[in-house]
């Protein structure tokens, strides 16, 4: 007979419900893994996409997605015939809001020139851009539907196709065109006193031709390092590879986010050993008389201890599991992305088993204190 599954269907009732109060404590901390998780998916998303193996942005910037960056659109003409070079695109990245259905729709505006890198886009339903204006490619979380027109600006445009999980650093969704819009709509929504300064040159459309990086894709022969050291040279440009702009995002646009959230998962961590040790510790205070019953006919004490441990394994197991199940059915409802990766969730159930045995160890030595002469008592 397993005595604790025994005394768990004794008080089954209130087994259950602490073990929903305690899932509801570790879904938090599974939530705050999978948010940060989200965060560098976020933060990453667009520069993997773009397939860049550089970057090339104004001088003394560390690229278009930590701080702002203006270039003249013909720099890219003058790198893709650079030695070593296979393509190079132009793009522009700018946030905007813009009147939408009652009230303001915040976007990250993506211009590329059709058919250059940063142009190639993952449809999941429609169409790319085609049309060298007044189309648009929106992620799906803008709420935008196939066929619909919006109003940018002063422009209208048509949303011919839909993407999923394109977002900006800040989880902005991402809403594509090409390269000629995007400086159009830049433009638009520069400052006042930014426009007339770059009015004197602009051309007839009322854009200054500037971009915010190049992308580069080098030849399978060049070498990386050769190629960058090189353009690096020309003074009025920064050039990193694809990893260097990795690492400029997660070290210094989320890396305060990401020791935040840790902090907060440590916290709700240590938060919870103590709340399954208290449970533990008054379970056992409950079970004091039949401890000492099993003391007095003289049952050893690794069966006592058999029974804490067991139970208290079984609380954070069970709360576990449906912590995780709860989670999973709600991340899709989060403002921002949650990625719940299946190698976090195996850690962090180790981590709730040690957190269960070390817990267990104030019921345990409450249990061993117990003198079984207080089994004969009233």
């Amino acid at each position: 007979m397993n005595l604790a599954w025994r005394d768990v269907q004794h008080g089954l009732g209130r087994f259950i419900l602490t073990c929903v109060g305690l899932s509801l404590l570790l879904g938090v901390v599974m939530g705050m893994v999978g948010i940060y998780r989200g965060l560098v998916a976020e933060a990453l998303g667009l520069v993997r996409s773009a397939g860049a193996d550089a970057w090339v942005v104004e001088a003394g910037k560390r690229g278009p997605f930590a701080e702002s960056s203006r270039l003249p659109r013909d720099t890219r003409d003058a790198i893709a015939v650079h030695a070593g070079v296979a393509a190079a695109g132009a793009v522009v990245y700018q946030t905007v809001e813009f009147p939408y259905r009652g009230t303001n729709l915040r976007v990250l505006i993506v211009g590329a020139q059709i058919g250059r890198p940063g142009s190639e886009v993952a449809i999941e339903e429609g169409r790319a851009i085609l049309k060298s204006r007044s189309e648009v490619v929106a992620d799906r979380k803008t709420g935008l539907a196939l066929g619909e027109r919006i109003r940018i600006g002063r422009d209208d445009f048509t949303v011919v196709g839909l993407t999923a999980n394109a977002t900006s650093s800040g989880g902005d969704p991402v809403l594509m065109m090409t390269l000629r819009d995007a400086q159009i709509v830049q433009w638009q929504f520069d400052p006042s006193a930014v426009r007339r300064e770059t009015a004197r040159d602009a051309p007839a459309g009322g854009s200054s031709d500037l971009v915010s990086a190049i992308i580069v894709r080098m030849r399978p022969d060049a070498s990386p390092d050769g190629v960058i050291g090189s353009i690096a040279r020309w003074k009025h440009l920064t050039a990193m590879t694809a990893a260097q702009q990795e690492e400029i995002l997660t070290r210094s646009v989320i890396e305060r986010a990401r020791r935040q959230l840790g902090l907060f998962a440590v916290i709700l961590l240590v938060v919870s050993t103590v709340v399954i040790g208290l449970i533990v510790y008054t379970m056992t205070m409950d079970k004091k008389k039949a401890i000492a019953t099993l003391k007095l006919i003289g049952a050893p004490d690794r069966v006592i201890v058999s029974l804490i441990l067991q139970q208290a394994l079984a609380m954070g197991l069970v709360g576990f599991a449906i912590g995780a199940t709860l989670i999973r059915l709600a991340k899709d409802y989060f403002p921002r992305r949650v990625v719940l990766e299946t190698s976090d969730t195996a850690i962090l159930l180790g981590i709730i088993i040690m957190v269960c045995l070390i817990a267990s160890v104030f019921g345990v030595r409450s249990a061993l204190k117990i003198d079984p002469a207080s089994a004969l008592g009233g």
